[in-house]
């Protein structure tokens, strides 16, 4: 069960941050979802790869968590959840992280499924076909999505910087 915790512990943390932007919410429900899976191993079925099959309790087990709290899907993310590079000097880690800022809140303006998609690919670094195995996709369906997401932001961005 060590084995399985190291190798899957960053890929589920970050399948829960990109979807509920909570470091301790996501911290707190990575432990809850390999508990889960220590209880139910018996219950994998090897037609996935393991970490799909982790994804897959760790989103259940936020939705959970939403329905009893009714919470709602947070709108951006917080500054504090992005943490800033020890080496650089202040003011470009300061610059760096309004910038990174200004991407994740123009991300919240893209379509859910097309946002996850960028969320997943760039903090879960996933690859397409892993993203495409958890939101029940093909690969190729992964791709196009981050693709036109990039496009989007970059057309986004053009537009305001003229």
């Amino acid at each position: 069960m060590d084995e399985l915790y190291e190798q899957n512990a960053k890929i589920v943390y970050h399948f829960l941050y990109s979807r509920c932007h909570d470091v301790h919410l996501s911290e707190e429900l990575m432990q809850e979802t390999f508990l889960r899976a220590y209880r139910t191993i018996g219950h994998f079925d090897g037609s996935c790869k393991i970490s799909v099959w982790l994804c897959q309790i760790a989103k259940h087990l936020l939705y959970q968590h939403w329905r009893k709290s009714c919470h709602e899907i947070p709108s951006a993310m917080e500054a504090d959840s992005v943490p800033a590079s020890m080496t650089e000097d202040v003011e470009r880690s300061v610059l760096r992280r309004f910038e990174l800022m200004d991407v994740l809140k123009d991300m919240q303006k893209l379509p859910d499924k097309m946002r996850e998609v960028m969320y997943l690919r760039i903090t879960g670094e996933l690859t397409f076909k892993e993203i495409g195995e958890i939101m029940g996709k093909s690969e190729n369906w992964a791709r196009v999505n981050f693709y036109r997401g990039k496009e989007r932001l970059l057309k986004r961005r053009m537009q305001e910087d003229e």
